[in-house]
């Protein structure tokens, strides 16, 4: 996600027809456990290349406006803007600026 406020990767499953994690079978569930996992260690990473090391890491499959199966994974910190309550539905998001934009992408 475009938002400097938060290293934030979004998952999006490649199975077709799934909208919720329960529409995968046993071996797809597994492997997206791992996924989730390596993505999250991706958001430390990214914390670390932006200089501001994540202290808790959120995930959800929220739904309700895309039905497609995807996992939100999120770094956060204590001194982020929105700490400790949920960031879904809450604007104010700040676009990254182009250069470290693509250094995160390089990175990713």
């Amino acid at each position: 996600m475009d938002d400097a406020r938060f290293p934030w990767l979004v998952m999006i499953p490649r199975v077709a027809g799934a909208s919720e994690i329960d529409d995968l079978d046993a071996t797809k569930r597994a492997f997206l456990m791992d996924e989730i996992v390596a993505v999250a260690v991706m958001a430390r990473r990214l914390g670390e290349v932006l200089d501001r090391p994540v202290d808790k890491i959120n995930t959800a499959a929220l739904g309700n406006v895309t039905p497609q199966l995807h996992i939100h994974v999120v770094g956060r910190r204590r001194d982020d803007p929105l700490w400790p309550d949920p960031i879904w539905g809450r604007g104010g998001g700040r676009a990254y600026a182009p250069d470290i934009l693509a250094r995160l992408l390089t990175q990713i």
